[in-house]
């Protein structure tokens, strides 16, 4: 059996590990000029953790430190509106880990033949026989996997009338600052905008930041500090020690649902089936899910009823997780001043069960 993944980034990659592991023929295009990945931190929940134990990895990211589970959501003076019980999470579901997107990205490669990476290659067109159109000609396999991300020629090939992806109505910016003395991690919320940080195992901090916008808007490190300049410690410290050359902007989308993740012999998985918003940190692990679930579903089915099996599996749950984050991080965005005040006081008020029960169903995945 060949394959043929669209896509180097961590979803393609991982499905490319995943299938070579089980002795399929992988071959990986990849549009850019080599397989790296920009971009700043990154958290492992733990059922990212379990998928890459299936494939052999695991334990290797956990070897690299440790992080701590969220602790919970700040008000923009450092009151606590929701807080988790670290320790617990930990306990009841397993490790966190923070890495480099870039390290994520060198461990999956790692995995894979390296002549099956195909860089420079620009995919045009994919036909659901499995017939892939590419700037250095055409390509076939008993399977082809799209994991070409939010804009997805695969996706576009197979589903041309879905209306693709839809903006979120706020900008991100990411970047790593210096080693600091902050301790776990948190989300803080004010009118409109929020701020994040994460300890990273070096001793650096992933920090991210998010701000009602129009599509399209760039706004530069100084404006950044100065929305941020009167938010709780550690925030304006962070901000300060920041690079303006490290500091990376995109615009937040998320895809509407589409109606099937196959289509004859071809798969889509990751932001190219159900890009998220990133409200709940899940966007990378539905993606190793996908992966590792795609290629046992194949190797024990067959192409066809095993695309069927992945499909089953995987669209009920992870377009599940797509609501989940986009409720999750809505309040945060909230502009009125009545609706946030009464945000701020209802939080802390609420049943710590509330907001559990919509984490423990991302959690608890298994293969």
């Amino acid at each position: 059996m060949k394959v043929i993944i669209v896509g180097g980034g961590i979803g393609g990659l991982a499905t490319a590990v995943a299938f070579h592991r089980r002795g399929r023929q992988v071959e990986v295009l990849e549009r850019a000029a080599a397989f790296t990945e920009v971009g700043a931190g990154l958290t492992i929940q733990p059922n990212g953790l379990r998928a890459l134990d299936a494939v052999g990895l695991g334990e290797r990211l956990r070897a690299g430190g440790l992080a701590d589970p969220p602790a919970g959501i700040r008000g923009r003076r450092g009151d606590w509106l929701v807080r988790n019980d670290a320790e617990d999470l930990k306990r009841r579901f397993g490790a966190w880990v923070t890495v480099h997107r870039a390290a994520l990205v060198d461990l999956l490669r790692a995995a894979v033949p390296p002549e099956a990476l195909r860089p420079g290659i620009d995919v045009r067109h994919v036909h659901p026989d499995g017939t892939v159109h590419h700037s250095e000609g055409t390509s076939t396999a008993d399977l082809v996997v799209g994991a070409d991300g939010v804009h997805s020629v695969t996706r576009r090939s197979l589903w041309p009338d879905h209306p693709g992806p839809r903006y979120v109505g706020y900008t991100t910016w990411r970047f790593l600052a210096p080693p600091q003395p902050v301790k776990g991690s948190a989300e803080t919320w004010g009118s409109g905008e929020r701020f994040g940080y994460v300890r990273m195992p070096d001793g650096r901090v992933y920090c991210y930041a998010m701000a009602n916008a129009p599509a399209g808007s760039r706004i530069g490190l100084d404006e950044l500090r100065g929305r941020f300049a009167g938010w709780h410690d550690p925030i304006p410290a962070l901000l300060g020690s920041a690079r303006e050359e490290a500091v990376l902007q995109h615009d937040t989308y998320e895809l509407p649902a589409l109606p099937a993740y196959v289509r004859g012999n071809v798969a889509v998985l990751g932001d190219a089936a159900h890009a998220m918003t990133p409200n709940l940190g899940q966007g990378a692990c539905q993606a190793l899910e996908d992966a590792v679930t795609l290629a046992r579903a194949v190797d024990t089915l067959g192409v066809r009823p095993g695309l069927a099996a992945y499909d089953s599996a995987r669209r009920p749950r992870t377009q599940q997780i797509a609501r989940r984050s986009r409720q999750a991080g809505a309040a945060a965005h909230w502009t009125s001043t009545p609706l946030t005040t009464l945000r701020d006081a209802v939080l802390p008020l609420l049943p710590y069960a509330l907001f559990d029960r919509s984490l423990t169903p991302a959690y608890t995945w298994t293969i």
